[in-house]
């Protein structure tokens, strides 16, 4: 399900909540899907629990997971989401998009590619 690498600088619960996200995302995690409870993750990946509660807090913050108390953690689609989240995923976006014009790629390429994501098909 997620892998933790002990090599990247970045903390622990980030990398969780970050794979995590990125299985929401990209449809590995359904939309109303039950995630494993902190204390089975955290077994899993031989990490301490505190660590899972903190991805999963900062998930929920984000919109990326709900919490029905005494049912657990369900995988949301993030309605709005966080501004400065999505002003820095623009700029990403930006980026992105201003190295593939430059390296040749056609502005319609990357239209398809933006339909196809939005008919629910990954890269």
């Amino acid at each position: 399900m997620l892998h933790l690498d002990y090599r990247d600088p970045r903390p622990i619960y980030e990398q969780v909540k970050e794979g995590l996200k990125r299985l929401i995302l990209t449809g590995g995690l359904a939309e109303g899907e039950k995630l494993p409870s902190v204390r089975s993750l955290a077994a899993s990946l031989a990490i301490n629990p505190n660590t899972i509660q903190r991805a999963y807090e900062a998930l929920e913050q984000e919109g990326f997971i709900c919490t029905a108390a005494g049912k657990g953690s369900f995988a949301a689609r993030p309605q709005g989401g966080d501004p400065a989240w999505r002003e820095r995923l623009w700029r990403q976006f930006d980026e992105a998009a201003a190295e593939l014009l430059f390296s040749g790629v056609k502005g319609d390429e990357m239209h398809a590619r933006i339909a196809r994501l939005e008919g629910g098909e990954t890269a």
